[in-house]
């Protein structure tokens, strides 16, 4: 089956809404992380200047390399205690209305450590593990502060690149504190609350008990979903509320809701491309790492899209009646929500898995082979494509020195890169 034009109209208006976003994404970025005033200045100034005085820095105190990396790892080891501190005594703490016993020590330290390094490996079912005050004051914290460190890390490596002196790479603590309170915070609180529009569930209630109409009895799942399932995207995090993940309709319940999951995914990692170009002062090179990347993202698309309209080949293998087409009627369904059908759970598909991040709509143990290929081959390469809120970009990064290593000992002259002077080998 050829891929329709409605998935191609639907592949089309993601690309075109991503590249317009990526410029003002990549600008107001650059203005926070060089101190300069935003919108957000006069309420955030006051409460960012607090936060430095319980740190004991000062805005102006930049770091050496050393001194930002033990910063960095001072406060990943303080966050992952805390949180593994509070699954193991969240019987005792508010905010458990049903009343959810202790993590597993085992578990809980797994938690603690996945979600402090931006991993959000989950094995449980979060709607029968975590309380609603671990899931808000552990989980979805961490969802920021570790998209926080690795944007900050991110932004630390470009100083180096771009600084003719790469003795100082600005302070730890002021780049995690401002990339939280003008970048994260803002855009998460709107779009936490735009899905509470859509139908996302934003509450504290105890879980519904249901009687169905065959006489069944169910338990729906209930909370405060909406705050954390913005940030999960936006942070590239993909811990879900519920085991379902992005697939339940209590977390992503129609069309818009999709888009603007998709969207937050790749946003950071694309407004970063361009805020790399206006701190090397070449916003060129910042526009030719986005193209790279979007090429990439383009050719998953490409493969693993047509692959499940398409359906299993071997379908009649199964046992199906022979008189039935030996492909799926109507592509591959398996797997898929109806709501989102084989375009969106194929995109998602091709999204998370570039960014690295872990949310789902769709499971991918049900995609064609070839089609489900496309999600492997993507973790292989390692988030580069705009991934992994920051990430993404310094493994590109780093490809594109070895690049420039490669042509300049090809031709035997080292190409200007940066605020690196060119040499010439004698």
């Amino acid at each position: 089956m050829p891929v329709t034009s409605n998935s191609v109209l639907q592949v089309l208006v993601y690309v075109v809404i991503l590249i317009l976003i990526t410029k003002p994404m990549g600008l107001y970025m650059t203005r926070i992380f060089n101190g300069e005033r935003t919108w957000l200045s006069p309420v955030l100034v006051p409460v960012e200047r607090v936060f430095y005085k319980i740190y004991g820095t000062r805005e102006d105190e930049e770091q050496t390399w050393v001194g930002y990396t033990v910063s960095m790892i001072v406060f990943t080891i303080v966050v992952i205690l805390l949180l593994y501190i509070q699954q193991r005594v969240q019987q005792w703490l508010p905010l458990n209305p049903q009343g959810m016993g202790p993590v597993e020590p085992a578990l809980a330290f797994n938690t603690a450590v996945s979600f402090s390094s931006n991993t959000n490996w989950q094995a449980y079912a979060g709607e029968t593990t975590m309380s609603y005050l671990t899931q808000m004051m552990g989980l979805a914290f961490h969802n920021f502060t570790s998209a926080a460190v690795g944007i900050s890390l991110a932004v630390a490596f470009i100083r180096g690149l771009s600084r003719r002196s790469a003795r100082h790479l600005g302070n730890f603590w002021v780049d995690v504190t401002r990339c939280t309170l003008y970048l994260l915070l803002p855009i998460c609180t709107i779009g936490a609350l735009v899905l509470v529009s859509q139908g996302v569930v934003q509450n504290f209630n105890a879980y519904t008990t249901v009687h169905t109409l065959n006489g069944a009895i169910q338990t729906i799942a209930q909370g405060p979903v909406a705050s954390q399932e913005f940030i999960k995207e936006f942070g590239t995090n993909g811990g879900g509320f519920f085991n379902a993940n992005s697939a339940h309709p209590f977390e992503n319940p129609n069309a818009a809701t999709e888009l603007m999951e998709t969207l937050a995914i790749f946003a950071i990692g694309a407004g970063l491309t361009y805020q790399f170009g206006k701190m090397v002062k070449n916003t060129r090179q910042g526009w030719a790492l986005f193209a790279a990347m979007l090429v990439l993202f383009l050719a998953g698309v490409a493969v693993a899209l047509p692959a499940e309209q398409a359906g299993n080949p071997a379908w009649n293998n199964l046992g199906v009646d022979q008189s039935v087409s030996a492909t799926q009627a109507g592509g591959n369904m398996e797997g898929k929500e109806v709501r989102f059908g084989i375009t969106q759970s194929s995109l998602f598909a091709v999204i998370t898995t570039d960014a690295s991040c872990g949310a789902i709509n769709a499971w991918h143990d049900s995609f064609t082979p070839l089609g489900g290929m496309i999600p492997l081959a993507n973790i292989a390469l390692g988030e580069i494509i705009f991934g992994g809120v920051g990430s993404g970009l310094y493994g590109m990064l780093i490809f594109a020195i070895l690049a420039v290593f490669i042509a300049g000992l090809m031709v035997g002259r080292t190409p200007n890169s940066w605020a690196r002077r060119s040499s010439r080998r004698r």
